[in-house]
């Protein structure tokens, strides 16, 4: 596999990877005898902690001991943490591509997709925050994109607005799991909850706010994490406009 960029070999800029050196450059360490582990084992490592213990607690230190390595030889492979979260980003993205081929079908397609994020960052609940620094594409990052461009072919949008579809889509599934793991960790103080919907319900009877008393007293739906996801992802994807015409055959259209 190809290394990270040595000091030496950053843009110049603090806290930014230069992703041809990361990813195209011979794996490290350039001299000395041959180490012990390799930079596979790293980002495995530090992966194994940040599903343990969270992101924070992913420091070189803590890797080196999970590796059984000294601090200083890890810096041959990833000479910095955003070089290191970089690595483990891409690491389990190689778990992400749906095993199914594509349909044909850009909705179900797009879909399947979604759910697939959504299954790695619940198995991975660092990965949503992780994200939001992400700055390069690793290899298995874009396997993921090519399949996910792929499956918009038949969309009659041009190439940058299919980029904008996977981000837009990318970033839902962030956000929306996120709240997953927000919500289920508070569902641990059920006292929160009740007192939420003594508020509400409260509010909805003063008179000031019909919209809600009504929306409050219409039928409910399945508020299981999965159905709820799911509506909010078919919101999303079925209202994209693939109208003739627009943007890719639209004059200037974007």
């Amino acid at each position: 596999m190809p290394a990270p960029a040595s000091p030496g070999d950053r843009t110049g800029t603090p806290g930014v990877v230069d992703p041809r050196q990361l990813w195209l450059a011979p794996e490290g360490p350039r001299r000395g005898r041959r180490p012990a582990f390799s930079r596979e084992a790293i980002t495995a490592a530090a992966v194994e902690l940040a599903d343990a213990e969270g992101l924070d607690a992913v420091t070189m230190r803590a890797v080196a001991a999970r590796v059984g390595a000294g601090v200083m030889s890890l810096y041959s492979y990833a000479p910095d943490k955003e070089t290191l979260l970089e690595l483990m980003v891409d690491h389990v993205g190689g778990g992400l591509l749906p095993a199914a081929p594509l349909t044909g079908d850009w909705r179900t397609d797009l879909k399947a997709l979604a759910h697939a994020q959504r299954a790695l960052m619940l198995r991975h609940p660092w990965l949503p925050g992780a994200l939001t620094a992400r700055r390069t594409l690793g290899p298995h990052t874009l396997a993921f994109l090519e399949h996910a461009l792929a499956a918009l072919r038949p969309l009659p949008l041009d190439g940058a607005a299919k980029l904008e579809v996977i981000s837009l889509l990318t970033g839902f599934v962030a956000s929306h799991v996120g709240h997953e793991l927000t919500s289920a960790a508070a569902a641990g103080a059920p006292d929160r909850a009740a007192a939420e919907a003594r508020y509400l319900a409260t509010v909805a009877a003063d008179g000031h706010h019909p919209e809600l008393a009504a929306v409050l007293a219409s039928p409910g739906r399945p508020l299981t994490p999965e159905a709820t996801f799911s509506r909010f992802l078919d919101r999303l994807v079925d209202g994209l406009d693939t109208a003739p015409g627009t943007p890719a055959d639209a004059p200037g259209g974007a």
